[in-house]
């Protein structure tokens, strides 16, 4: 069934090339939640940091990129769940932990959900699907990352940054090995980049599958190295 709310894509028709890097995005209503935001957060030692993320991902040619090429829509979405959210999660009040299981399983349910072939595409053809995507993705990792930095226990954290990693590379490994372009979205602008859209896909699942497997990684040995302070050298449990 076709989905029209505000259809158009938010950052507009994919860029040729020879424009791309000229292309940013200087939505006033965007420019102003962002100031808002790092003026909310200018006190926390990520904040700012989070919020400069999130102005690269919006506002740098990367959105406007992000239109045509699928593999720069991966880098936009890992920016978003793996590097904005921890930190946006770090500077955020810390609160008793109720559990990891929930957010996990909700921000990967998600994840997955939006790279469905049809959610994806509707939300690229209408702002408003979009902005439900981007606002989800981002909040359901926040809420997955505040609750492992405020684990009871050290390997509570460590097990569940590690299912963290693992479905992230899981999804990356599926888009990588799909024997055929899944989105028609990005049928045809990557040709212009001198990629076919299988390859452009592939490269999507690559990055998806090793670099954005990293961020994980770091908060792995950061909750090990917390829970071994903690114990004393001794224990982790």
């Amino acid at each position: 069934m076709l989905v029209e709310i505000l259809p158009g894509s938010y950052c507009g028709a994919a860029p040729s090339p020879d424009v791309a890097l000229r292309t940013w995005n200087l939505d006033p209503l965007l420019l102003v939640s962002l100031l808002f935001l790092v003026t909310l957060l200018r006190r926390e030692r990520t904040g700012p940091a989070a919020v400069g993320v999130l102005a690269f991902a919006f506002v740098s040619p990367l959105c406007a990129i992000s239109v045509g090429l699928f593999s720069a829509r991966v880098v936009h979405h890992v920016l978003l769940v793996a590097v904005a959210a921890p930190l946006l999660a770090a500077a955020l009040p810390a609160r008793k932990s109720s559990g990891v299981a929930l957010p996990f399983l909700g921000s990967t349910a998600l994840l997955w959900a939006w790279h469905l072939p049809a959610a994806y595409d509707l939300a690229l053809r209408d702002v408003a699907v979009y902005w439900v995507m981007q606002l989800t993705l981002l909040g359901s990792a926040v809420w997955f990352w505040r609750s492992v930095l405020s684990a009871r226990g050290g390997i509570d954290a460590v097990l569940w940054s590690l299912a963290g990693l693992m479905q992230m590379g899981a999804l990356g490994a599926l888009l990588t090995f799909a024997p055929v372009p899944l989105y028609a979205t990005h049928g045809l602008a990557p040709l212009a980049w001198g990629l076919t859209p299988l390859a452009d896909q592939q490269l999507g699942g690559l990055i998806m599958w090793v670099p954005a497997m990293l961020p994980y990684a770091a908060m792995i040995a950061l909750s090990a190295r917390r829970a071994w302070r903690a114990s004393g050298g001794r224990s982790v449990a």
